[in-house]
């Protein structure tokens, strides 16, 4: 594969991927959770979105952008959700004026022609 080649597919799933965030995003505003964060940064990684649920947990919500929702919720390795993990205690431990009712880690999947499917509680830290 040329490196023009590689560009051109790296671009397209990047497009992609930013199109399954936009539509997850708006799926959780339609059920009433509030946003507090997209793409956000920390020094252990990226967390593709946070949000509030309207009974106050905090999500960390990953999202996997797939050809088939199959393959969008086989995507999530345990190194991710461990990455993710450790992301969102750096998150939480800046941020002690949030008000917590406590802590979800969700995945949203999102395939082509279907509406996002979202996986609440998706998975939890092992041994914490």
């Amino acid at each position: 594969m040329t490196a023009e080649r590689f560009l051109l597919l790296r671009r397209a799933a990047e497009r992609r991927g930013r199109r399954g965030e936009f539509l997850a995003m708006l799926a959780l505003v339609l059920k009433g959770y509030r946003i507090l964060g997209r793409r956000v940064r920390t020094r252990a990684g990226e967390i593709d979105m946070v949000a509030k649920t309207p009974g106050g947990i905090i999500c960390f919500v990953e999202v996997k952008t797939r050809t088939t929702l199959r393959q969008a919720q086989e995507a999530l390795l345990p190194r991710q959700e461990m990455r993710i993990i450790r992301a969102a205690e750096l998150f939480m431990s800046q941020r002690p004026w949030l008000p917590v009712k406590g802590v979800r880690f969700d995945t949203i999947v999102v395939s082509d022609r279907t509406w996002p499917r979202h996986l609440r509680d998706a998975w939890r830290p092992r041994g914490r």
